[in-house]
């Protein structure tokens, strides 16, 4: 709703999601792509760009994990499929903390930075929002992001068990004032970064 309301009246515009997860369920992007917008879905796990070529085909739709060093890293799936992540340390706590949710794989997923992905695609002058979750690892993700090219007007990520008070001292929002952004909001995990 804080995003509807940001970008009220524009009936066109685009998005990159990282952690995109699934193409409609908990998406912060999905509502936009009913009102017209387009972007690019970015998600590690293996298989999940199928169901979003199918439901959000005005999309890019890219299957990769992203992180700062290119490479390969460990994917931690779990019997919910929201949870998977790069974080052994969230995943094993998950695991060991929630007798729902368990871990039931893991593999290994390339991963390259997102300023690399970016690059590659011919994209419209301005990024409205990026949207990141990636399970524990949004700062790697960032970090990895070329702000001098690809400089969105707003910017989620995820920071969890952090009140409004602990905000400005923790490490992801430290990066992204860094980069020329201030807390405009947040809600239970995520915060909403927006460019002065």
């Amino acid at each position: 709703m804080i995003l509807q309301r940001l970008f009220a009246g524009r009936t066109s515009g685009f998005y990159v999601d990282v952690g995109a997860h699934h193409p409609t369920r908990f998406s912060n992007t999905y509502i936009f792509y009913r009102m017209g917008w387009s972007g690019v879905n970015i998600d590690a796990q293996p298989g999940s760009m199928k169901l979003f070529r199918r439901l959000r085909p005005r999309d890019i739709n890219i299957e990769t994990g992203v992180h700062e060093v290119p490479g390969e890293m460990q994917y931690f799936v779990f019997n919910e499929p929201a949870l998977n992540g790069f974080s052994r340390e969230l995943s094993v706590a998950k695991d060991s903390d929630d007798t729902r949710h368990k871990i039931v794989d893991e593999i290994p997923v390339p991963v390259r930075p997102l300023g690399e992905i970016l690059s590659e695609l011919d994209l419209p002058a301005e990024i409205d929002f990026l949207s990141v979750d990636v399970e524990g690892l949004d700062l790697p993700v960032l970090r990895s992001n070329n702000w001098e090219k690809f400089k969105p007007e707003v910017v989620l990520a995820e920071i969890r068990n952090s009140s409004l008070d602990e905000l400005a001292n923790d490490p992801t929002a430290q990066y992204m004032a860094e980069q020329g952004y201030g807390i405009f909001a947040k809600t239970f995990n995520t915060v909403i970064f927006r460019r002065k």
